[in-house]
C-alpha cells in the first residue's frame, strides 16, 4: 500500500526528532546546526524548517515531550497505597523510565542552560509538577508519622539527585540489572526518611 504525503511528513517529522535528540546528546545543542540535522536526516535545510521553526524551538520540543512522557507514564502507576510503597514506586519508576531514555534525560538536564527564558520556565513548571509529586509522598509519610523529614523540599531534592547520579554511571550491560538497582536505591531513599527495610 502507498503511503499518504501526510503520513510521510508524519514519519519525517519523527525522524527530525530523534536525529536532533541523538545529536544534541552526543555533541551538545551549541555544536549541532540545522545544516547537521538536516543531512543526518537525509533532508535539505529548508525542507527542516517545514517540520520546526527553528533550533531553539526543536530542542524546547525534545525536552517539553520528555517530561509529559515522564508525567503521563507515572500517572499509569498504581496510587493510593502506603506512604512506603510510593516512595519505592517513585524510585524504581524513575530509575527504570530514565534508564530507558538516555539521551532524552542528558539533553533535558545538560541543556537547560541553552532554552530561553519564557521556555525555561514552561519546562520548569513540568519539572515542578514531577517533583511535586514526590514531594506530595514526603509530606503524606511525615503527617502519619511513618517518615522523619526535618525539610521535605531539601529531602525531595536530595532524592531526585541521587536517582538522577544513575546515569553517569548506568551501562545497560553492567554488573547489577536494572531491578537489582532499582531495589537498592529504594532502600537507600527510604533509609533518608528513616526507614529501615
Amino acid at each position: 500500500m502507498a503511503r499518504t504525503k501526510g503520513s510521510q511528513a508524519s514519519l519525517t517529522g519523527l525522524k527530525v526528532k530523534k536525529v536532533a535528540l541523538k545529536l544534541f546528546a552526543r555533541y551538545g545543542f551549541a555544536a549541532v546546526s540545522m545544516r547537521k540535522i538536516a543531512s543526518s536526516v537525509g533532508v535539505q535545510v529548508g525542507t527542516l524548517y517545514q517540520y520546526t521553526p527553528d533550533k531553539q524551538t526543536l530542542l524546547f520540543d525534545l525536552m517539553f515531550n520528555h517530561m509529559s512522557s515522564v508525567l503521563e507514564n507515572w500517572h499509569l502507576e498504581p496510587h493510593g497505597l502506603s506512604p512506603v510503597e510510593q516512595l519505592d514506586r517513585f524510585v524504581r519508576f524513575h530509575i527504570r523510565f530514565h534508564v530507558n531514555h538516555p539521551d532524552a534525560v542528558f539533553v533535558s538536564y545538560m541543556e537547560l542552560r541553552n532554552l530561553t527564558v519564557e521556555n525555561f520556565n514552561k519546562l520548569d513548571r513540568q519539572r515542578r509538577k514531577y517533583e511535586g509529586f514526590l514531594e506530595n509522598i514526603l509530606i503524606l509519610g511525615r503527617d502519619r508519622g511513618v517518615f522523619q523529614i526535618e525539610d521535605v523540599r531539601l529531602t525531595s531534592m536530595a532524592i531526585i539527585a541521587m536517582l538522577n547520579g544513575i546515569l553517569t554511571w548506568y551501562k545497560p550491560n553492567g554488573r547489577l540489572p536494572v531491578k537489582e538497582i532499582e531495589r537498592i536505591y529504594s532502600e537507600m531513599a527510604l533509609k533518608s526518611v528513616n526507614i529501615d527495610q
